[in-house]
């Protein structure tokens, strides 16, 4: 072999082109070019490699003995060539990294996780971090990258999509309800303790007692801070409790303790940074999790 330059692939794809269609014009056609671009490459191949490629026989090339033993090593070439060209479009399309999710920890227990599990056949590059927490500033504070929230963001550098509502009822258990009266109306309901959260049980109160239920403070006997907990003595039949319907009907444990009550409405946001909008995996994740949000706030069949 000469000690010339090493043919590049451009040379080689023009002799494999050129055996494939039999001439220089046909395999000039196939590559896109000139013929006499295509000629000046094949002429390159047989300056680095040393060797001639084709001998002209009236108008037309006959391979070599030489050309003819690269057919075979080319074509593997030109084969692995399109397996890296799909291989490095099928990457450039890929959606990888971290992506943070903070929602409730109601929300993260219940909701969230058949939407992560197609979230990870969808995008199985994706690690989901979820911050289950129940406070708002963690998207702010960049502890999050996506956030599900039940109050509007006002931050200006926050982008957020309405999700549907959903609706909070009253829930108890069959054996607690039983002991308060069915059916359960105002006045026998307004004698029921009520599960209480921490920060927001004047908002729970006062919304009740604009539906008509005459309680007061002695009616939340119980408080904590968490939803989970909160619920959890619902399941276990200690209070009665108000949660989205969407929970509830996730709940086998609990019925409605007040069917003629037609709820509360209860506001979803799913919010993110705007610069975070841009990067594929958080438009990715954030376009998925509005979706499945939307089908999963719905009552359960």
């Amino acid at each position: 072999m000469a000690s010339g330059e090493n043919p590049d692939w451009n040379q080689m794809r023009a002799l494999l082109a050129t055996v494939e269609a039999g001439s220089l014009s046909g395999a000039a056609r196939k590559l896109g070019l000139t013929q006499p671009t295509l000629g000046r490459q094949v002429a390159a191949l047989e300056k680095s490699l040393g060797v001639t490629l084709f001998e002209r026989v009236g108008r037309g090339l006959v391979l070599t003995q030489a050309a003819r033993e690269l057919v075979a090593p080319l074509r593997a070439m030109g084969e692995a060539s399109e397996t890296i060209a799909l291989v490095a479009s099928r990457q450039s399309q890929s959606v990888e990294g971290l992506v943070r999710i903070t929602a409730s920890d109601v929300y993260a227990q219940y909701l969230l996780p058949p939407i992560l599990l197609k979230l990870r056949q969808v995008a199985p590059g994706i690690v989901v971090d979820v911050v289950a927490s129940n406070e708002v500033e963690d998207l702010i504070r960049r502890k999050a990258d996506i956030a599900i929230r039940h109050v509007p963001p006002q931050e200006a550098e926050l982008i957020a999509r309405r999700l549907p509502d959903t609706v909070a009822k009253i829930y108890g258990t069959p054996e607690l309800i039983d002991r308060i009266g069915r059916p359960a109306d105002e006045r026998a309901l307004s004698r029921a303790d009520f599960v209480g959260y921490s920060e927001s049980v004047d908002i729970v109160l006062a919304e009740l007692q604009r539906n008509g239920l005459t309680l007061s403070a002695a009616n939340f006997p119980l408080l904590t801070n968490s939803g989970l907990v909160a619920w959890d003595w619902v399941r276990r039949g200690m209070l009665l409790g108000l949660m989205m319907k969407a929970v509830a009907d996730r709940t086998p444990e609990v019925e409605e303790a007040w069917p003629d009550f037609v709820g509360v409405p209860v506001p979803t946001w799913l919010a993110t940074h705007r610069e975070l909008r841009t990067a594929r995996r958080i438009r990715v994740a954030f376009d998925l999790l509005a979706e499945a949000l939307a089908e999963a706030s719905q009552p359960a069949n």
